[in-house]
């Protein structure tokens, strides 16, 4: 995020896969693109936005996986050839609908130089977009769109830690741990509940079902910490598995270790 891009110089000279960067690039702010043919007949029936909104409802339904040009253009009762009139290719398509749902992200409301309070929402925020479109994880977002959204959104978050005594690297590096953290703790909680899907069965069923299987295979003596942990679940010392409580906290010891490294930096 730090690093300077380097001057890609006339789109003309690029690889074919920069070009369609650069093309993508031009859509998501909004740009003429160059190479587009000149618009003819009647006016469009949709726009744009329209065709995004579209894609990510059929994504949300169904999965990245069901998404298609031909089927975009089913939902909007266009011929396939129809649609690339508004967006060229799937993987452009793709740059806007992750620029979009990234749009959901609001800018923090707390006052200046509570970076944590800050931080901890746009984390959250993070969190609630991937609950409601869990594609996301499947559409390259290690790479993202460098739309105006997502831009906005590393710009608040940078912005947030900015001011504390770190420098440019330090903030790029601690923004960029928060980041991980949120994608790490997302998938987790995608891949069960997609675990749960696939074999109608919950987390707590699935232990239920093991439990009496394990007891009579497990030694208390070689797994001692195991059997008390299991124990203490089942007389219900510990609650039942929220995944939303896990991302809190594990959020809460991250922030905990930044807060730490920006007190050792003053």
């Amino acid at each position: 995020m730090s690093a300077e891009p380097p001057d890609t110089g006339d789109p003309e000279s690029l690889a074919p896969e920069a070009q369609n960067w650069a093309r993508s690039l031009a859509r998501l702010w909004g740009a003429a693109d160059p190479d587009a043919p000149p618009r003819r007949g009647p006016k469009p029936k949709h726009s744009v936005e329209s065709v995004v909104q579209a894609a990510i409802a059929l994504a949300d339904a169904e999965g990245l996986e069901a998404l298609s040009m031909r089927r975009v253009a089913e939902v909007l009762k266009l011929s396939p050839m129809s649609l690339y009139t508004y967006v060229p290719s799937k993987a452009e398509l793709l740059d806007l609908m992750l620029d979009h749902v990234v749009g959901e992200i609001d800018e923090p409301k707390t006052g200046a130089g509570d970076w944590r309070a800050q931080v901890t929402q746009l984390a959250r925020q993070r969190w609630a977009i991937a609950q409601r479109h869990p594609w996301i994880l499947q559409a390259g977002m290690r790479r993202p769109p460098l739309g105006p959204n997502v831009l906005a959104k590393a710009e608040a978050a940078l912005r947030a830690v900015d001011g504390l005594g770190l420098t440019e690297t330090e903030m790029d590096q601690v923004t960029a741990l928060i980041a991980d953290y949120v994608r790490g703790a997302v998938r987790a909680a995608v891949d069960a509940r997609e675990i749960e899907r696939e074999s109608g069965m919950t987390d707590e069923q699935w232990w239920s079902q093991q439990g009496p299987m394990l007891a009579g295979l497990i030694d208390p003596a070689r797994y001692p910490t195991t059997v008390r942990i299991g124990q203490a679940y089942k007389a219900g010392l510990i609650p039942r598995p929220d995944r939303e409580r896990n991302f809190e906290f594990g959020l809460q010891r991250v922030l905990d270790g930044v807060e730490a490294f920006i007190k050792s930096r003053r």
